[in-house]
Order: C-alpha cells, then structure tokens, then sequence
C-alpha cells in the first residue's frame, strides 16, 4: 500500500485523532493488515501517537500487524457450536490449508482464525469466510465451501 492510497482514505475522514479507528479499519478492509509504513502515516497525518495507535492496533481482533490471506476464514468454536461439531469441522479445514489458527498459508491465500461466538448459535457450527457466513457446517460442506472460494 502505497502512500498516495494511504492519504486518500485519510482525506475521507475529519483531520483529527477522532478520525483514527475509521481509518485504520479502511486501510485494514483494502490492504488487510495494517503495514508498519501505513500507521507511521496515520500517526503524522492524524497527529496521533504511534504507541497509541499500536495500542488500538493489538487491542481490537479487527486489525492485524502482520499480513492476512486473501480469505479470511473463521471457525466458530463457542458453546453452541462447539457441542455440534465445530472442532470436525476446523480440523477439515487445517487439513485442506494446511494452516492453524492464528496462521497465514505461504501463498497468502487463507488466514484462519477461531472465535468464541458468531451470535448465530442455531447454525452452529458456523464459519465465516470473507464475511460470508455458512451455517450447519459439516467437515465436507467446509471443504465444498473452501473449494468455491479458490
């Protein structure tokens, strides 16, 4: 992500640290994670800290510090979906990509990550890719899912 992108989100916004998560987000959504030259950027055109907005950057799930995949998948691992199978239903998705939670494949194409709850529990178990969210998963409706998305 280039500077001239970084500025344009930035001039979307009001020119003050109020202005910081929204713009963060955006940069997060388009680049999807939030490079080191990015928040340097941020922090002098918002006059925001660094150390503040590392802060809000380790603090919220919704950003990330190292690079995503192109997909982003999450396996919901709650109550309600764990009691109907949610652990099957990730260990067929470690399998076909070959990642674990918190990890991103080498060909930066899938990032995976668990979550506690979904707060849709009567379709559980859940998993969401790319925000798209797929209910009553099965280890072979998850590999379907997966292969759809390639």
């Amino acid at each position: 992500m280039d500077k001239d992108q970084i500025d344009k989100i930035i001039e979307k916004y009001p020119s003050d640290p109020s202005s910081l998560i929204q713009v963060l987000l955006e940069i997060q959504s388009e680049n999807h994670w939030l490079p080191k030259e990015a928040i340097e950027r941020v922090s002098e055109r918002l006059q925001v800290p660094l150390n503040r907005i590392q802060h809000i950057a380790t603090f919220y799930k919704a950003f990330s510090l190292v690079p995503k995949g192109r997909h982003e998948i999450h396996v919901c691992v709650g109550t309600a979906c764990h009691v109907r199978g949610a652990q099957r239903v990730l260990d067929r998705v470690q399998d076909l990509t070959g990642i674990t939670p918190g990890e991103t494949d080498l060909d930066m194409k899938f990032s995976l990550e668990t979550v506690n709850c979904l707060g849709c529990c009567a379709l559980g178990p859940v998993m969401v890719i790319d925000g798209e969210y797929h209910g009553k998963m099965a280890p072979a409706k998850s590999e379907e899912v997966l292969k759809a998305v390639e």
